[in-house]
């Protein structure tokens, strides 16, 4: 049966999960609208990608 000779000191486990922890996810302010929407899409809030609107959303009257 495989078991551990010595104990896992606390240093030596957690510098094995230092790189298990989240990451921010990444995200720009659109340039149309000024929300914030994910690197290469579109935005969600105005329907613009690339300077351009690529999808047509209800506007608020």
């Amino acid at each position: 049966m495989a078991v551990p000779k010595k104990k896992v000191s606390k240093s030596r486990r957690n510098m094995r999960r230092s790189h298990d922890a989240l990451k921010a996810g990444a995200h720009v302010e659109c340039p149309n609208c000024g929300e914030l929407k994910r690197p290469h899409h579109l935005c969600s809030a105005c329907g613009h990608y690339d300077g351009r609107e690529v999808v047509a959303t209800a506007k608020p009257a």
